[in-house]
């Protein structure tokens, strides 16, 4: 039977040399739910700019073991598997900071992030916390914390999981009506690996501009933009040449 890994990390900052310092996640799919929530220690220091997000001092990870030393890394790589799934929002920066811990991952991946931009693309915001209060999931984290012994706190690994949780089950039925007979798991796969149609610029000189509207009065800037910016995200590399084709 297929379990479901809903994850996040907390790390010493987002640069390359940064290292998961918390691994929370949970896993559905039996009768009971697995709870595993560790810090783990690591040789860099952590960045105040990441300190001030997720509150973890150094102090908090004295004489605990590096993350591939933890239950909670170890019972992950049991779960490891083409047959499980696991759900993570924003999944590109946790998997790549689970790599680097040594984790590639072999199981189905649902990213909730891009999931949500597919299917709720009018949204201001695609952040976890925002849809925590735009779909008043805080009203029902605490029953559900008190149920599974999780202390709910904004851009705290576990803490995040649980919220997650509920998320996912907001997602999975927006899914199921915008795709009526197809498999919302499954769907939700594909959606993750499916680029995503920007149709609004939110930045430069076009900021706010459609770019279907660029593309006609001002294709030789897009182009510029494909030739020369290395570091395009690649969800507007694909909008662009979208609707330049078009």
């Amino acid at each position: 039977m297929a379990k479901y890994i809903i994850l996040d990390t907390e790390t010493t900052g987002t640069g390359e040399e940064d290292r998961v310092i918390q691994l929370g996640y949970m896993v559905l799919g039996a009768k009971e739910i697995e709870v595993h929530n560790e810090f783990c220690s690591s040789d860099i220091p952590i960045k105040f700019g990441a300190m001030e997000v997720h509150g973890i001092t150094p102090d908090m990870l004295v004489d605990k073991p590096a993350c591939t030393q933890t239950p909670a890394y170890k019972r992950l790589e049991e779960l490891n598997t083409p047959d499980n799934y696991i759900i993570i929002h924003n999944a590109p920066f946790d998997i790549t900071m689970l790599e680097k811990e040594g984790f590639k991952t072999q199981m189905k991946v649902i990213d909730t992030l891009r999931v949500a931009k597919h299917v709720m693309p009018e949204e201001e915001a695609h952040r976890l916390q925002y849809f925590r209060y735009k779909m008043e999931l805080y009203k029902d984290e605490q029953k559900e914390a008190d149920a599974l012994g999780i202390e709910v706190k904004a851009h705290d690994a576990i803490g995040d999981v649980l919220v997650l949780k509920l998320f996912l089950s907001k997602l999975k039925a927006i899914v199921q009506e915008k795709f009526p007979g197809e498999n919302p798991v499954e769907k939700m796969v594909d959606l993750t690996n499916t680029p995503i149609l920007v149709t609004t610029f939110r930045f430069g000189k076009h900021k706010g501009k459609s770019l279907q509207e660029v593309a006609l009065e001002d294709a030789g800037y897009l182009r510029w933009m494909l030739k020369s910016m290395d570091n395009l995200d690649e969800d507007l590399r694909y909008s662009i040449n979208y609707y330049l084709e078009a």
